[in-house]
């Protein structure tokens, strides 16, 4: 089993688009891509944290719909924009506000938001966020997760902390 990481899918969000010039002629052709770009990637024993705005403005059926596309156990840190459809959906296998995990030997704390400061930095912990779509420059052991700095896929902590 393999852990990744994600953030910022935006899934039905048209403003994606422009907001954070996607290169999609379409919110389908986004959706498609992000659908592709994950299963290539994740397969079915993997684990994916997905940390926050997985679908915008989405109905029950859809998110749902989305998620049963999706390789993986999926695991959500909810972010401002994922509404009680998206929180409720049966596809996450967990649903927090922030939570952290240990990979090996080194502590992660994940949340939707960037911090300044996080549980034992100054001692080799890792904070893994998405919101700013790469927009934001990083703090020591501090990176943005999100699609739009990966290759619209998710990553595994090798692969942005080597």
């Amino acid at each position: 089993m393999t852990v990744f990481f994600t953030s910022d899918s935006h899934f039905g969000h048209g403003g994606t688009l422009g907001l954070y010039r996607r290169p999609f002629a379409s919110v389908a052709a986004m959706d498609a891509a992000l659908i592709e770009g994950w299963n290539q990637v994740v397969g079915p024993t993997d684990q994916v944290w997905h940390l926050g705005d997985f679908a915008i403005r989405q109905k029950a059926a859809r998110v749902n719909a989305l998620l049963d596309q999706l390789h993986g156990t999926k695991h959500l840190v909810a972010g401002n924009n994922d509404g009680p459809d998206v929180l409720a959906a049966p596809g996450w296998t967990s649903v927090q506000a922030y939570t952290e995990l240990t990979i090996g030997h080194r502590l992660l704390v994940l949340c939707h938001y960037p911090f300044r400061s996080w549980r034992d930095m100054g001692r080799g912990a890792i904070n893994l966020h998405g919101h700013s779509h790469g927009r934001l420059s990083p703090l020591p052991r501090q990176f943005d997760v999100g699609v739009d700095g990966h290759g619209f896929r998710p990553v595994t902590l090798e692969e942005i902390s080597p």
